[in-house]
């Protein structure tokens, strides 16, 4: 876990999500509770449970953006799930115990990609040496000898002894020799990198409904099977820097040791995990939306014991969610906190209010983030040839478009930006790519023009924005 202070947590979401102070600051001190945790003797971890919290806000003000952005901060696995996904034990549905599953396959995930940077020195020195033999071929051996070879690798492979080395097939003469020599002076200096070549790599397994059942019983019955059935081969013909790649991530699978990343992954997830519960006050029970549907208040008690802490099983072993944070958010439009069941509330003792958006405030979003909207169409602009410039006063207008329009419709939060955006700058948008280098000034007066039928026409505001 890469370590931050609460400060320091709070000076990094400041860079991405504007306003919204105090989530910030409750999200950071949960997180650095992890790393005070960590630092005690072996029986006070064990007591110290996480402050999970619970974040009531409209759609659109940065709950998913606060979560997702903590996660990326300290390198933490990370999975947002939608509460109205789940159904109560015995319906047709995804069943609660399936967020931890996704947990640690992104943990997985995250440990393999780790590891195969350790690695990726040799992997790539492993996959040039292949490259060079396929560029520059001896001659193949098809006798007796041969055969007998290939009939002991094969049954080699069935009984569990994996792939043999079958180079001793193919005569490398003086002249194939020199040939490879100059082949591998080239690919160094990067002379081959858009020479087309064919290689064979292992198909990818397919996806079952068997399998995924089995998934959710903890169970990878596909992994079962690979293990004992030799792995099929498929050809494909890509430019060199292409094929590289594909060869390095074989040869990095050879080289790490995948029980090794399965229980870091398992451990990364028990004391790093953060799972992201939104629209959580959809399941209140009494909600009208959810009349008539399936018990709703059902499906709260199937996560009660999730959040307090259990183990689920897994393919790759058992986790326990003692130690996993849990962020709930919902709009509580129609309901509030208080209503979720009692067992539930107490699960989530940290409460944030998010605050709707101001004009202010989506100026701010508009021009401040690292990522903000503006800068993304300037960069895409950029790829055309042409500089895009938004004057202040066409920000100004932009913003108080935004504002006005979710005042009059459902608000959406910042999430009403993009759709303006996208409305405001369609025709540079589809003339951009024909259009000679240059520059393009978005004013106010051109906001107004594209913009103000639209504003004015409450019906067309609906469907367009």
């Amino acid at each position: 876990m890469a370590i931050k202070t609460p400060k320091e947590i709070v000076r990094i979401l400041n860079e991405y999500i504007i306003g919204q102070d105090e989530a910030k600051k409750s999200v950071a001190i949960a997180l650095y509770n992890r790393y005070r945790r960590m630092q005690l003797n072996k029986k006070m971890q064990k007591e110290i449970t996480p402050k999970n919290l619970l974040m009531a806000g409209p759609t659109g003000v940065g709950k998913t953006e606060i979560a997702r952005r903590l996660a990326d901060i300290v390198d933490a696995p990370f999975v947002k799930v939608e509460a109205t996904k789940f159904t109560e034990v015995g319906y047709v549905g995804r069943d609660v115990e399936s967020m931890v599953r996704d947990l640690v396959s992104e943990a997985v995930r995250m440990e393999e990609k780790d590891q195969f940077e350790r690695v990726k020195p040799q992997a790539t020195k492993e996959a040039n040496k292949q490259l060079v033999r396929l560029l520059a071929p001896g001659v193949k051996r098809e006798n007796r000898e041969s055969q007998m070879q290939q009939m002991q690798d094969m049954m080699s492979m069935l009984m569990g002894g994996g792939n043999q080395n079958n180079n001793d097939q193919e005569e490398v003469t003086d002249e194939v020799r020199n040939q490879r020599m100059d082949v591998a002076e080239k690919l160094n200096k990067g002379l081959l990198e858009d020479r087309e070549v064919t290689i064979e790599v292992e198909q990818a397994p397919k996806a079952s409904p068997m399998s995924d059942m089995m998934g959710q019983m903890g169970m990878d019955m596909g992994s079962m099977l690979n293990d004992i059935m030799p792995k099929k081969k498929v050809k494909r013909t890509l430019p060199v820097k292409d094929a590289r790649e594909v060869l390095i991530q074989e040869e990095s699978r050879k080289m790490v040791d995948y029980d090794t990343i399965y229980q870091r992954a398992i451990e990364r997830s028990q004391n790093n995990g953060i799972i992201f519960i939104d629209e959580i006050d959809k399941i209140i029970a009494g909600n009208k939306r959810n009349s008539g549907e399936v018990s709703r208040e059902g499906v709260q008690r199937d996560i009660l014991p999730i959040v307090e802490g259990s183990t689920v099983n897994t393919k790759y072993g058992p986790v326990s969610t003692d130690h996993i944070l849990f962020i709930a958010a919902g709009a509580f439009a129609e309901s509030k906190p208080s209503d979720l069941i009692p067992e539930l509330q107490g699960r989530f003792p940290i409460r944030v209010e998010l605050n709707a958006l101001t004009k202010d405030d989506f100026v701010k979003i508009l021009k401040d983030p690292q990522n903000s909207l503006l800068k993304q169409y300037v960069a895409l602009m950029k790829a055309d040839g042409i500089k895009l410039v938004f004057t202040q006063e066409a920000v100004d207008k932009i913003a108080e478009i935004a504002f006005d329009v979710n005042q009059g419709t459902d608000n959406i939060g910042a999430r009403r930006l993009s759709t303006i955006l996208e409305k405001l700058l369609e025709d540079v948008l589809y003339e951009g790519p024909d259009m000679e280098m240059g520059e393009i000034t978005i004013t106010e007066a051109y906001v107004e023009d594209k913009l103000g039928d639209i504003i004015t026409n409450k019906d067309l505001t609906k469907f367009i924005l």
